[in-house]
C-alpha cells in the first residue's frame, strides 16, 4: 500500500463516517418528520441527504471529467432555488437514499481510480483548479457540517441524539438533569447579557 493509498483510506473513512451519521438520522421517522422544515430556511433531514447526493455526484463526477447524467440539472443550477434541499411528495425515503448511495458509488470509483494529486476543475470556485485531495477535504467538511445540522434537526423532532446510536456521544443523564443543565446555560447567557453595557 502506498502513502497515497493510506491517505485515501483515511479520507474515505472520515467521509463514510459523515455519510453514516446522516443516514442514521433518518431511522424510525415518519415521512412527515423526515421532510418537516424545522428552521426558518427550511432545513429538513431528507433534504440534507438529497443535497449531499448531488454534492458528491457533482464534485466527484464532472469536476474530474467523469459525466454523471443525474447531476446535470444540479450543475446547471436549473429549476427553483434550493430544489435539491427538499424531497417532493413523489420522492420516497428509499428514492433519496438510493440516490445518495449512487452518489457514494461515483465518489468511491473516482477516489479509487485517481491519484490524490489528480487535477480537476470547479468552475464556480474563485480558484477553480483543484486536486482530488482538495475536493475530498471539501466534501468531508460539507458532509460533516450537514451531519451537524441533522443532529440538531433530529433532536428538535423527537429529542433523539447520538452519532450511531441514541445518546452514544453524550453523557448518560436523565431528562431532569438535562433540563437543569439547559436552565443553567440560559441563566449564564442572561447574566452575560446583563453585564454588557
Amino acid at each position: 500500500m502506498t502513502a497515497d493509498d493510506d491517505a485515501k483510506a483515511d479520507l474515505r473513512s472520515y467521509l463514510q463516517e459523515g455519510r453514516d451519521v446522516l443516514v442514521f438520522k433518518l431511522d424510525d421517522l415518519s415521512e412527515y418528520d423526515l421532510r418537516r422544515p424545522l428552521t426558518p430556511t427550511g432545513t429538513n433531514l431528507l433534504g440534507l441527504v438529497k443535497h449531499l447526493a448531488y454534492v458528491e455526484m457533482g464534485y466527484f463526477g464532472p469536476t474530474f471529467g467523469r459525466p454523471v447524467a443525474e447531476v446535470e440539472p444540479w450543475m446547471a443550477e436549473e429549476g427553483e432555488p434550493n430544489w435539491d434541499l427538499w424531497a417532493t411528495p413523489e420522492e420516497s425515503r428509499a428514492d433519496v437514499l438510493a440516490l445518495y448511495r449512487r452518489a457514494w458509488a461515483v465518489t468511491d470509483a473516482t477516489v479509487a481510480e485517481l491519484a490524490l494529486d489528480a487535477a480537476g476543475r470547479v468552475p464556480w470556485w474563485s480558484r477553480p483548479e483543484v486536486t482530488l485531495h482538495r475536493v475530498l477535504v471539501h466534501v468531508i467538511a460539507e458532509t460533516h457540517r450537514h451531519a451537524g445540522h441533522a443532529d440538531i434537526v433530529r433532536e428538535l423532532i423527537d429529542g433523539s441524539v447520538g452519532n450511531q446510536s441514541v445518546g452514544d456521544n453524550l453523557p448518560e443523564r436523565d431528562a431532569a438533569w438535562w433540563q437543569r443543565y439547559r436552565q443553567e446555560l440560559e441563566a449564564a447567557a442572561r447574566a452575560a447579557a446583563d453585564r454588557v453595557p
